[in-house]
């Protein structure tokens, strides 16, 4: 096995079995990659099962030389971990015991929610700034990550086949996890005037958000088209799509919800995924208990 097919088998594993984002497997490829690259020619899954923690330690050190920082390092170690565990699986290794690597302390930010209101005007705005079946599309994409904490690949990946939607919807998400979400009516109200709007056939095992010439809508785009409105509005630089999946959550956190239940409207496959969101809710009542409190203010 030569290293194009190692490299193949991992991608494969990545993209079919384990079934991660687009993202994910670009990423763990390359991580794969350069470390086959720094490796002498002739790696099988058996030498790869056997590389010590002094050689993985220092194809590390070589790779912080270039710059990498922290977060960057442990997602980077993170996925070596994982391509040697297959390759261990794969060299009928399952059980071996994996080099011991501790990665860097990475600090934990908390999300960046945005208030309700401005979520809103975030989804109103784009409707003012492009063509009409453009702005009923950005728009229904925004109030699908606010209205339903969808993520942005999940919302971009949702076929036509879910129309006409009803008041739940099947999401399927990260590691193929379905789950099943409420749907508020203004949010079926925004699909169904984008879905009224679109130039394109909306045939079922098609994609339901079209980019401008008709093929799947890329998530750059509606990056860019809520930057637009964000700056419009003069909202900071982490009001992004993601943010408005984190205001979802932390306002329904702050509504009384309990944490096993936003654990599965999220699609979260451990509790302590969830959990974080606590912190937010706390940051939250703090930064209103500053902005209010007479002695905060110094009155």
């Amino acid at each position: 096995m030569d290293r194009a097919d190692l490299l193949i088998a991992w991608h494969d594993h990545l993209a079919l079995s384990l079934r991660r984002s687009p993202h994910t497997v670009r990423a763990y490829h390359k991580t794969a990659q350069r470390l086959l690259d720094a490796l002498p020619a002739g790696q099988d899954w058996a030498s790869l099962a056997r590389l010590d923690a002094p050689r993985l330690r220092q194809h590390l050190a070589e790779r912080r030389a270039e710059g990498l920082v922290n977060t960057s390092a442990a997602r980077e170690l993170s996925a070596l971990k994982a391509f040697l565990a297959f390759a261990r699986a794969q060299a009928g290794l399952p059980d071996a015991v994996a080099p011991r690597l501790r990665g860097p302390r990475v600090k934990k930010g908390l999300p960046r929610p945005i208030s309700p209101d401005d979520a809103v005007a975030l989804a109103e705005m784009v409707s003012d700034e492009a063509a009409p079946w453009i702005a009923a599309r950005d728009r229904a994409v925004l109030l699908l990550l606010y209205g339903a904490g969808l993520r942005i690949a999940e919302a971009l990946a949702l076929p036509a086949s879910v129309l006409p939607l009803g008041e739940r919807l099947v999401v399927t998400g990260k590691g193929a996890r379905q789950r099943v979400i409420a749907l508020l009516p203004a949010v079926r109200q925004a699909v169904d005037d984008y879905a009224a709007q679109v130039p394109w056939p909306l045939e079922r095992d098609a994609a339901l958000f079209r980019g401008a010439k008709g093929g799947p809508l890329s998530p750059g785009l509606v990056q860019r088209a809520m930057a637009r409105a964000r700056v419009a509005l003069g909202l900071p630089a982490t009001a992004t799509p993601h943010a408005l999946r984190h205001s979802f959550a932390t306002h329904l956190l702050g509504a009384g919800a309990d944490l096993r239940s936003l654990q599965e409207l999220l699609g979260h496959a451990s509790l302590s995924s969830t959990q974080i969101y606590t912190r937010v809710d706390a940051a939250t009542l703090l930064d209103a208990y500053r902005n209010a409190h007479p002695r905060e203010r110094g009155e």
